[in-house]
């Protein structure tokens, strides 16, 4: 079935050795100059294209979910992917109606890279003293969809806890949610409770006071969070972490990492992405809410500052200036 096509898209779960199988498979099956591309969201492209003969045909095309729904697609080019095969999914993308956006290899490319860094600051603000409807508060007001821990609700918690469990990452909050049997909106509660036939999240006060628990073991004590510092924290950290996927080439542009916030995970549209929004606050500005962070002690890695936005505020220069080449 795939001897005479001109590309195949695997579409497997996130597993190595399985996808390193199909694609060993396929190079032997497709002809010659058939494009070999793979949907991971993660994964390294390079590792997957070094098992075929063909690595200059090979490249991540990594679909949003759903699918038929999400506009993005960002096209991930691996270290020997020829042009031609660049410039063909580039343009098949536009066929088909997505927003397509080159990317490098990296784990989790673009998108989900940036999308830990909120994520950690999301589960320190919980530790620190926020609950879950505070913090997705704070963010729907802000103008996202939904929350994180509403849109990890919707998505399963129980994927990720099986992760953890095979990798021996500890996360206690979220897995005392999970050996509750709590996974989400499919098993009627995760970090929120839903009324069967709804989607609109409740709190729970078993959860509230599982997250004040962990927080006290954590740090001895809890504080009062405001909306500002919850969405400094989680944006900020997205455009610190933008920032450094710029610097390494990752990302051609800071435009292209708007387009897959904006495209990918409905960040609003109004704020223009997380790049263009952090060039309208002033990168001045977001460099010393950046620095007060990291002296804050909330997380060296995630608020350790990119060297590009030191280097553009020290030339008064802004992220769209970076992207002119000026």
């Amino acid at each position: 079935a795939v001897s005479d096509v001109d590309i195949v898209i695997e579409a497997v779960f996130e597993n190595m050795d399985l996808k390193k199988e199909i694609f060993a498979k396929l190079d032997a099956a497709c002809k010659p100059g058939c494009i070999l591309a793979t949907n991971t969201s993660t994964l390294d492209v390079d590792e997957i294209a070094a098992c075929t003969s063909r690595p200059q045909d090979v490249i991540g095309l990594h679909f949003f979910s759903p699918a038929n729904v999400m506009r993005l697609l960002e096209e991930v080019r691996g270290k020997e992917t020829a042009h031609d095969v660049i410039a063909t999914c580039m343009a098949l993308a536009k066929r088909i109606g997505k927003v397509p956006v080159m990317v490098g290899v990296c784990h989790g490319f673009v998108g989900n890279r940036m999308l830990h860094a909120y994520f950690n600051q999301a589960f320190a603000l919980l530790y620190e003293g926020a609950q879950p409807q505070d913090v997705d508060g704070a963010l729907y007001a802000y103008g996202m969809a939904m929350g994180p821990f509403a849109m990890s609700d919707l998505a399963g918690l129980d994927v990720s806890w099986r992760i953890r469990q095979e990798t021996g990452q500890k996360s206690p909050i979220a897995d005392r949610i999970c050996e509750m049997g709590r996974f989400g909106q499919k098993t009627g509660g995760g970090y929120y409770d839903y009324k069967e036939g709804s989607r609109t999240p409740v709190p729970n006060a078993e959860v509230a006071q599982i997250i004040e628990e962990e927080g006290i073991r954590k740090h001895n004590h809890r504080r009062e969070i405001g909306s500002e510092e919850i969405v400094d924290r989680t944006m900020l950290a997205l455009v610190n972490e933008g920032a450094k996927i710029l610097e390494e080439g990752i990302a051609l542009r800071a435009s292209d990492i708007d387009v897959v916030y904006v495209y990918g995970y409905a960040f609003p549209v109004y704020h223009g992405g997380p790049m263009f929004w952090a060039d309208l606050m002033g990168l001045d500005k977001v460099l010393a809410k950046i620095k007060g962070f990291h002296a804050a002690g909330y997380g060296d890695e995630v608020w350790t500052p990119a060297p590009l936005i030191e280097r553009l505020v020290a030339e008064g220069k802004s992220f769209q200036d970076h992207d002119k080449g000026a």
